[in-house]
């Protein structure tokens, strides 16, 4: 099963019954015996089932586990075949035009024929075969003759298009040979969109491209609404009809609900289950819930609708996924169904589009406008302002759901930032409003730049970075040029630009909103595993965990599925899935505002303490410090303090309402008091406090003691009432001393260490010269 494909361990094996958990073995087809990791975690689950009064199925988990002509390489392997289809498209791109529908599908053709020799399978699927088929060559017909041998050598982008010009897209099919993958896409030839290039009151001309565009886009929409759904119910009929409105939906959104008619009269869906063998195998067997599934949507035949000038061709575009599906008792006795889903081709490129040069005397108004664009866009100079730099180490994340990141960022001075990745564009100034989440570790923590656009943008917007909301996040990686003349060069500019240009403000991790959360998470990972040292080893599996964020989770839920059809009792499931429950109880504490106490006598430096902790742990919590007032009288003033709890409790929920409750940063209360108030006095003030709701929602945390030893005695070495009484044992954690530390072993310290050892044996002793901890 294609589980075993995308662990990184050794072959798929079977689980030895009665094995014991530390030494799990595995059963090999040829008799032999292996142990390992997955092994030991599949063997666990069982247990774990076991334990909870689950009957493991063993005939399920021989058919799961068993030995099958596939690799732990598979999915890597079928990627490399869409990297060599690009990097061939990269190698023509100064002959573009005079690319053939052969040369093109030379990688899939190879991959494809290659692995049928092998695997002596004659007989195919045209559903099942790879194809390549440039402008109105992408018929139904052509795309359903099953002939994968791409004989066609005289079909090139240059004729391919309405009345013999130059083809605005092509469909693309790559199927593994002697596996369940496949996907296709729908790509393009010229512009699909015109960028912004300063003028607000034109809007751009609809173009066959853009049309085609805006028509995948409908389709591709469709498509993934039709494999969550599937997830959900395991019923075809559900997943059309949702495709269906899906697509309706995307229409009217582009405004195309008046070719409505003559679209949905040449759609067609499908959703088909795959075996291991790359064999269709039918979508209601019982064995099928296991079987990676493809869900297809073409639109076969469009008719130009802007010129008139024949047929455009086929719009494409299918993804091969796997659902997991377990079955939980709720309390009540009833049994629902937990379940998840994984597209395993979500990692090849959805959009892409070439802009064709003018060569071969090609006379022809859209070339001339793709020429045009790539110029103003990503030129050396232009209305833009000048070029900073350009090149990897930034991605561009789109709130669109099924966007996937993409390179090559242009900074211009203070005006623009520019995009040449799939589709170039630009965002210059008056056209919306940048955040930049605040930098806490300049060398591993990836900087987003979140761009809020306004929507007058959007016709100047490839069609994949349209949203439900217009915002975009650029992330700067580490160490990279373009990260680091951003800091250098545009970071200030920009911060400074009020009124003109574009401006950014720095906002922190609790600003972001949860969507913008897990797109800067995304991009962390992605971080995270390419920046790997050149002698680390890069885990196949890793590399797909950053590529498809929800696999991990995926993996353990397919795990638990998949060993039994038995019922799993809710409160089991978060154990199973390794994802425990919290407990209502530790989430009150956790939301709780820890205080924090520092004290001392006079002149103990407890103040400069207080400053340096807020500035060396601000990154990990926000911090808020109240100081003890000085009347002259020198006394805490528990009503004062008590009313600065109620408030600052209030300041906090309002905030919280405000912002995303996710990954919100931990608040805590300094409170640095002044010479002789005993500690406890802070804490009845708190235990006595009024209102209960505040009293319930602020725990007493750790009580630091900062000790001057040249400030603790009296004349003739009589030490301060107040010194030892300070550091007793049951509500001092922690003693600073703040002077004499420089000095090894200074005389005075060690007798002050001494003395305070007695009084309190189990506070841990901590040097901070002037209030500094170094170490």
């Amino acid at each position: 099963m294609i589980l075993t494909q995308l662990f990184d361990c050794f072959c798929p094996c079977v689980i030895v019954a009665g094995c014991e958990f530390e030494s799990v073995e595995c059963l090999q087809q040829d008799g032999s015996y292996v142990s390992g990791e997955f092994a030991f975690r599949i063997a666990s689950l069982i247990a774990i089932l076991n334990s909870l009064g689950v009957e493991e199925d063993q005939e399920k988990c021989y058919y799961l586990f068993r030995s099958e002509e596939t690799s732990p390489e598979d999915l890597v392997a079928f990627e490399h075949q869409w990297t060599s289809f690009f990097a061939n498209f990269d190698t023509e791109i100064p002959f573009l035009l005079e690319l053939s529908e052969s040369q093109a599908g030379e990688p899939f053709r190879s991959y494809f024929s290659h692995g049928m020799i092998s695997s002596h399978i004659t007989e195919n699927s045209p559903n099942r075969q790879p194809f390549v088929l440039f402008g109105n060559h992408s018929t139904q017909e052509n795309l359903n003759a099953g002939n994968f041998n791409f004989p066609s050598e005289g079909h090139l982008v240059r004729s391919t298009g309405p009345s013999g010009s130059f083809a605005k897209h092509m469909v693309v099919q790559c199927v593994s040979p002697k596996g369940p993958l496949a996907c296709s896409r729908t790509y393009f030839f010229g512009a699909t969109h015109v960028p912004y290039l300063g003028d607000d009151n034109k809007l751009p001309k609809k173009t066959e491209q853009m049309l085609l565009s805006q028509l995948y886009a409908a389709v591709m929409e469709a498509v993934l609404a039709a494999i969550a759904c599937y997830a959900k119910t395991s019923s075809l009929t559900k997943a059309k009809e949702v495709a269906e409105q899906t697509l309706g939906s995307g229409l009217n959104s582009f405004e195309l609900m008046r070719f409505k008619a003559a679209l949905y009269s040449k759609m067609a869906f499908h959703i088909h289950a795959v075996n291991n063998q790359g064999r269709i195998v039918p979508l209601d067997s019982e064995d099928s819930l296991y079987f990676v599934k493809t869900a297809c949507m073409t639109i076969y035949d469009i008719p130009d609708l802007l010129g008139g000038r024949g047929c455009l061709g086929s719009v494409v575009f299918s993804e091969s996924f796997l659902t997991s599906q377990i079955l939980v008792k709720e309390k009540d006795g009833t049994v629902t169904t937990e379940t998840r889903s994984i597209i395993l081709t979500a990692a090849i490129p959805r959009f892409c589009s070439w802009l064709v040069s003018v060569i071969h005397q090609v006379e022809d108004s859209e070339v001339k406008l793709s020429e045009k664009t790539q110029q103003a866009v990503m030129g050396d100079d232009c209305f833009l302002g000048a070029l900073l730099t350009r090149g990897e180490g930034a991605y561009l994340y789109s709130s669109n759901p099924w966007s996937l990141p993409e390179e090559e960022l242009g900074l211009r001075s203070s005006k623009a930032i520019a995009w040449n990745g799939s589709a170039p564009w630009s965002l210059s100034e008056g056209m919306g409003k940048m955040a930049l989440e605040e930098k806490t570790d300049s060398t591993s923590i990836v900087a987003a730049l979140l761009i809020d656009f306004k929507s007058s943008l959007l016709p100047h917007l490839p069609v994949h970075f349209h949203g439900s909301s217009n915002f975009l996040m650029i992330a700067l990686f580490p160490k990279s040029k373009i990260y680091q003349t951003f800091y250098s060069e545009v970071f200030s500019p920009w911060q400074q630009q009020a009124n003109s240009g574009l401006s950014l403000k720095v906002i922190q991790e609790d600003g972001l909103s949860v969507e913008q959360k897990r797109l800067h998470s995304n991009a962390q990972k992605l971080f995270a595993v390419l920046s790997n040292s050149a002698g680390e080893k890069r885990s196949p599996l890793k590399l797909l965990s950053a590529k498809l964020p929800e696999l991990d989770g995926f993996l353990q839920h397919f795990a638990v599925s998949s060993i039994s059809r038995e019922p799993v009792m809710r409160t089991h499931l978060p154990v199973l899935l390794q994802q425990p429950e919290i407990n209502p109880t530790s989430r009150v504490e956790n939301d709780k505002v820890i205080i924090n106490i520092v004290t001392g006598l006079p002149g103990c430096h407890a103040s400069e303490l207080c400053a340096f902790l807020v500035t060396l742990h601000k990154e990990y919590g926000r911090w808020m410090v109240y100081r003890q007032i000085m009347d002259g009288s020198e006394c805490f003033h528990a009503a004062h303090f008590q009313r600065y709890l109620s408030s600052a409790l209030e300041a906090q929920q309002n905030r919280s309402a405000r912002l995303s409750a996710y990954i919100r940063k931990k608040t805590r209360l300094l409170v640095v008091l002044q010479g002789y108030t005993d500690v406890i006095d802070v804490i009845q003030a708190l235990q006595t406090h009024p209102d209960s709701n505040v009293k319930s929602s602020f725990t007493i945390g750790a009580i630091t003691v900062c000790v001057e030893p040249l400030s603790c005695y009296m004349e003739h070495r009589f030490l301060f009432p107040k010194c030892l009484d300070q550091c007793s044992q049951g509500l001092v954690s922690n003693v600073v001393f703040t002077s004499h530390t420089t000095e090894q072993r200074h005389p005075l310290l060690v007798q002050l260490q001494s003395l305070i050892r007695a009084a309190n044996p189990t506070a841990a002793f901590i040097l901070a010269e002037n209030g500094i901890v170094t170490r």
